[in-house]
């Protein structure tokens, strides 16, 4: 198979390890930097180019688009699929993912449990968006944040009240969220592929911080999780579309709370934590679903 990774950056580690996976398997493989694609919308000769030349079909692509580039890199892989290329996630599932909002008010309908949250846009009344979440202690984010940037634990209402100013002073959208003590800063990064968790991790926070991304110095191990975190996890994913997804999830009293689905987890931390070949995982599913003639049964 020809297969294209659409990546900025040839050099990370999930890139590098998805391509050695896939010309493991004897695959073609070529990773493709989406900003620099420019595409040909024609219904009848539809076509991507790239660094002025024309690009040829690819079976399967495989995206790594990052949150900064998350409009273009969506058109640019909508382009593929509209030309018979498979995806590994869909663009319409990117996008669904990316937009935090939109992702919990699909998860919430579905109803899976998360974090009571709140969202706003310069809040006229700050005192009743910190109690709608059950007061302070509180988490808010900043809804364009990645990687634990953007993201502040107020400990008291006073505090509260005072990030959620600065926040509306960035003209942001403001996200507060109900703070789960017991999980002593700790959560579960589940990596579904299909109707399967195939890996899972608990990362922890570094003492005096309670954001455990592994990105701002958390600890990772391996972990068992329960039935009930596994249906959790593989539900999320599939709410949003995606056939491979990073499912976060907290532990609290009253059960697995989803915290976030991620559309394009890394694979460093969980590789080496578990030891296990993920990358491997995610090409033996592109073989067993990309298929000649593909096109994608809904639009979007």
């Amino acid at each position: 198979m020809k297969i294209a990774i659409l990546s900025r950056d040839a050099t990370l580690y999930s890139c590098k390890r998805l391509r050695e996976a896939a010309l493991a398997r004897g695959h073609q493989v070529d990773t493709i930097d989406p900003l620099s694609c420019y595409m040909n919308i024609n219904p009848a000769s539809a076509a991507v180019h790239y660094r002025g030349e024309l690009l040829p079909h690819y079976d399967a692509v495989i995206p790594r688009i990052g949150p900064a580039t998350t409009f273009y890199g969506t058109a640019v892989l909508r382009q593929f699929e509209m030309c018979g290329s498979y995806p590994l996630n869909e663009s319409v599932a990117i996008t669904r993912a990316r937009d935090k909002l939109r992702s919990l008010q699909l998860l919430a309908r579905q109803g899976i449990d998360m974090p009571v949250t709140g969202f706003a846009h310069s809040p006229d009344d700050t005192r009743d968006l910190i109690e709608m979440v059950g007061g302070a202690p509180l988490v808010v984010k900043l809804v364009e944040g990645t990687q634990g940037i953007g993201v502040v634990l107020a400990e008291t209402r006073q505090a509260a009240e005072s990030v959620i100013d600065a926040f509306r002073g960035l003209n942001a959208h403001i996200m507060v969220q109900e703070f789960i003590k017991e999980a002593q800063g700790r959560d579960i990064r589940c990596l579904v592929i299909g109707d399967e968790v195939v890996a899972a991790i608990e990362r922890e926070a570094k003492e005096g911080d309670f954001r455990s991304n592994l990105h701002r110095g958390g600890r990772a191990r391996r972990v068992e999780i329960t039935p009930r975190e596994r249906e959790i996890a593989v539900r999320a994913a599939a709410t949003l579309g995606l056939d491979v997804a990073g499912v976060d999830i907290l532990r609290a009293r009253r059960g697995p709370l989803v915290m976030e689905v991620n559309a394009s987890p890394g694979l460093e931390g969980i590789e080496k934590t578990t030891g296990l070949n993920i990358a491997a995982m995610m090409i033996d599913w592109i073989e067993q679903h990309a298929r000649p003639g593909f096109s994608l049964k809904t639009g979007g």
